[in-house]
């Protein structure tokens, strides 16, 4: 560890115009999507240029895609998702749901972190697009001495268009540094035992809690182009093993559980069954009382806030659909922090004092 004179934080040996040395530190930077400024037409507009502009997300030629983005898509989206936004937003400190819940998971990560290894480790949290931005936060770790920084992206499972271009913009972030720390980013944790078990106990609560026992459970994760997996994405695949993992904990039969993909965006093909679609087709067919899960977010967002109880659940009553009981994220539940806690102290192995 560096040699500082405590309380003082200048090393033991420096001259007296030496600049002050903070004492050494390991952060933990959570990452999440992002979410606008506000739900006003230029804070949505800033927010989606930022979005839709990553490779990661759209990945064709700028000659192709920048003309239709600026010239036709915030022309008009901005409106519609500003709209959406304000529908769900948290008016009461005027932020989304993401940030509030997210900075709420910060806290109570830091405190279990703290109750286990004391002030040694340093949570805070970052968002992909929008801010608090990933190089700010990054800036500010740096700041205050910490020499290894673990970057952790909420997601569970890996995609190129989330935890990859997290870590892409925590790379960036580091380019600025003088002194760069020592990093490493956190893998996808889908298969984790405390998260699975984390999901089970939220369709226990949810079932425990249902006046109407629903026939089947619907677990919708965010979609992609098909294009993507075929190009070696494995996010499919860990989706289809979250659910199979989500059936076992509960001890249910295979067709308990249908897994589906929701917020498809443009005109190619993504992965399917879309679950605007699959709920219709479940009410039409008789299976009038469903609950919907989504695995794949870590924090409840716009995308299950209003995307799974607005036009999902309509589509799904207005085909016949009687109860439609949603399931909310785990946010920070308890057993969630427990989960999140493992994964971030199994990744800082030989990093933590003993």
């Amino acid at each position: 560890m560096t040699d500082i004179r405590p309380g003082q934080g200048r090393l033991a040996h420096a001259p007296a115009d030496h600049p002050v040395v903070k004492a050494p530190k390991i952060g933990v930077l959570l990452a999440n999507l992002g979410t606008p400024d506000g739900h006003d037409y230029w804070s949505v507009r800033r927010y989606l240029n930022e979005f839709l502009s990553d490779k990661r997300v759209v990945d064709l030629p700028d000659w192709k895609w920048q003309p239709i983005l600026q010239g036709i898509i915030l022309t008009f989206r901005p409106s519609k998702t500003g709209a959406n936004y304000r529908k769900i937003w948290n008016h009461d400190i005027n932020e989304s749901p993401l940030l509030t819940i997210t900075r709420a998971q910060t806290a109570a990560l830091s405190a279990a972190i703290a109750a286990r290894h004391g002030d040694a480790v340093l949570v805070d949290f970052c968002m992909r697009y929008g801010n608090p931005s990933t190089a700010s936060r990054v800036k500010a770790m740096v700041a205050a001495g910490c020499e290894k920084i673990l970057f952790f992206p909420l997601y569970p499972h890996y995609a190129g268009a989330t935890s990859a271009t997290a870590n892409d913009a925590f790379f960036r972030a580091l380019m600025q540094e003088k002194r760069q720390p020592a990093v490493r980013t956190v893998a996808e944790y889908f298969d984790h035992p405390a998260y699975v078990a984390a999901l089970a106990n939220s369709v226990r609560r949810a079932w425990d809690a249902a006046p109407v026992k629903p026939q089947k459970l619907v677990a919708s994760y965010h979609g992609m182009p098909i294009r993507y997996l075929m190009e070696g994405d494995p996010y499919h695949c860990q989706c289809a093993r979250t659910t199979r993992l989500l059936r076992e904990a509960l001890g249910w039969e295979p067709s308990a559980i249908d897994t589906t993909f929701q917020s498809v965006f443009g005109r190619e093909e993504w992965l399917k069954p879309y679950t605007v679609n699959h709920v219709a087709d479940l009410a039409k067919r008789g299976v009038v009382n469903i609950a919907v899960i989504a695995p794949a977010f870590s924090a409840d967002c716009i995308e299950t806030l209003d995307e799974i109880q607005g036009e999902i659940r309509e589509s799904f009553l207005h085909a016949g659909g009687q109860t439609f009981t949603y399931i909310p994220c785990l946010n920070d539940q308890p057993d969630h922090i427990e989960a999140l806690t493992q994964v971030i102290e199994a990744n800082l192995a030989g990093w933590l004092p003993a």
